[in-house]
């Protein structure tokens, strides 16, 4: 295998478990936003399916089009030292973000447009996709501690 790797320049990489600098971009997600709405405890498999769409359906649509995040502004000192500062001018949505960069059309999947993502922005309030994703959790942890009270 690890010919066949070297033969194609392909190099190879393992990520593991509980190990934050592997695979940081996703560890910090984690952090930032899973864990804050779901928590440490684990989650047997058996509720992939309805966190899968909870995530689907609430979770990456808030965190991506109503979610405020900072984004660095990049000076340079005077020994040309990269300084990075987070103004509070520069906070948006990701979204936001994506939209402030040159040409973003580029980036979409083919078939998706800006107007349709600016539909899914402006569909509702930040306030309100709050208050949407709030409830879908509590009915989802409501049915997770209601099947698994009814096997015990």
């Amino acid at each position: 295998m690890v010919n066949l790797l070297n033969k194609l320049l392909i190099e190879l990489t393992k990520s593991r478990a509980r190990h934050c600098h592997d695979n940081a971009l996703v560890e910090s997600k984690n952090g930032a936003i899973i864990r804050k709405q779901l928590g440490y405890v684990h989650i047997p498999q058996q509720w992939a399916p309805q966190l899968n769409a909870f995530h689907r359906d609430h979770l990456n649509p808030y965190s991506n089009f109503h979610r405020p995040c900072f984004f660095p502004v990049v000076s340079l000192d005077a020994k040309g030292k990269a300084r990075k500062r987070y103004p509070h001018e520069a906070m948006m949505t990701p979204y936001e973000k994506f939209t402030s960069l040159p040409k973003p059309e580029q980036y979409l999947k083919p078939g998706r447009t800006l107007q349709q993502l600016d539909d899914i922005a402006n569909a509702i309030s930040d306030h309100e996709t709050a208050q949407h994703l709030n409830a879908a959790k509590l009915t989802l942890y409501q049915h997770i501690f209601e099947q698994k009270h009814r096997t015990a």
